[in-house]
């Protein structure tokens, strides 16, 4: 059994993430201690949870301390099923995140699979929908699996309700990925969400944009939801290159203006055109499961946060990989993925 020590690193709910991923396709089981111990609220939170009973319900796995505060794990997988799966996370704890949990086994299985996932959509936590959506499934389908992805209603913190449709279908094997290169800009979008909320808010978050941006109305798209699903708000730029997207996101709360929920997103967008290079600080983290599943592949970004280099050793207790991080010039570095075994078994 794999032991993990949870404060490793960037110490946070990705070592638990990865762990149940990995253990899925790999079938090793592992004990997880000290999660989360470098956050304000060590443990297992709601969406941390619905990760681990997600995994178990997916690989029919064994487990122990799947409950709310728990601070050590150990999982134990079986088999993993195709299947029609619904997960509510009670809360507004992220529904992207738990679909990261359950993708990776999912979209190397036998048959197609179906997920409803209730919970939020966009917080300031994790990677919002219309990431996922645009920038990390459209660089996963370069790679073979092909998931059709629907948000049936948006969820924001705290009372969440958001719910998300996605569809997998799989591949025997994933293909290498290299994206070194932006390419020409081809689309940009700024999306404005607002629920519960005066409609003030968002005009005032297009106009802080467009000053800034110089970008033409036409560009802002703005979805308004009704009290039910608010009170919430959140900006969602997408900015799609022949080979590369991003998303910068930016979200409202309490204290906080409109103009300067705005900036926020602006400074986000003049960072990853500064950075110069395709992938951005997030996508860095998302596309190393893949890589190492396909064995090999590599993609050029800033440089690596600790979330990303802290995922990179979780991914080398499950799987026979090793990454490569060179810095290539101008703060923009390359990182490859490639089976250990044909650097010898010392790489």
């Amino acid at each position: 059994m794999i032991v993990i020590d949870g404060s490793m690193g960037e110490g946070g709910g990705q070592v638990l993430r990865t762990a149940l991923g990995l253990s899925l396709v790999s079938g090793k089981a592992f004990r997880l201690e000290r999660i989360r111990a470098k956050r304000p609220k060590p443990g297992l939170r709601a969406q941390h949870l619905t990760c681990a009973l997600a995994a178990q319900q997916v690989g029919a796995a064994s487990v122990e301390g799947a409950t709310l505060s728990s601070r050590e794990l150990v999982f134990v997988p079986q088999d993993v099923a195709a299947g029609a799966y619904r997960f509510d996370v009670g809360t507004a704890g992220s529904t992207t995140l738990v679909l990261q949990t359950v993708l990776p086994a999912l979209m190397l299985g036998c048959e197609a699979s179906s997920l409803t996932l209730i919970g939020g959509t966009h917080n300031s936590m994790a990677p919002s929908a219309d990431f996922l959506e645009e920038v990390f499934l459209g660089q996963l389908a370069k790679m073979g699996p092909k998931v059709s992805f629907r948000m049936v209603r948006p969820g924001f913190y705290p009372n969440g309700g958001g719910q998300l449709q996605v569809r997998i279908q799989p591949v025997e094997q994933l293909k290498s990925l290299e994206l070194l290169e932006q390419g020409r800009l081809v689309e940009r979008q700024a999306r404005i969400y607002l629920a519960g909320l005066p409609l003030h808010i968002a005009q005032r978050e297009q106009a802080t944009l467009q000053k800034a941006l110089g970008w033409d109305e036409k560009l802002f798209d703005l979805r308004c939801f009704d009290n039910e699903r608010g009170p919430g708000n959140a900006i969602c730029v997408l900015m799609r290159y022949e080979q590369a997207a991003e998303v910068c996101s930016g979200f409202g709360k309490q204290g906080m203006s409109a103009e300067q929920v705005a900036k926020a997103v602006v400074r986000q967008i003049k960072q990853y055109h500064q950075d110069a290079a395709p992938v951005g600080e997030h996508l860095a983290d998302q596309l190393l499961i893949p890589l190492a599943l396909a064995g090999g592949g590599r993609f050029r970004t800033g440089r690596p946060s600790q979330h990303t280099t802290t995922n990179m050793q979780v991914i080398q207790m499950f799987l026979d990989v090793r990454f490569g991080v060179e810095e290539i010039g101008n703060g923009v570095f390359e990182i490859s993925v490639s089976n250990r075994i044909e650097h010898g078994s010392d790489g």
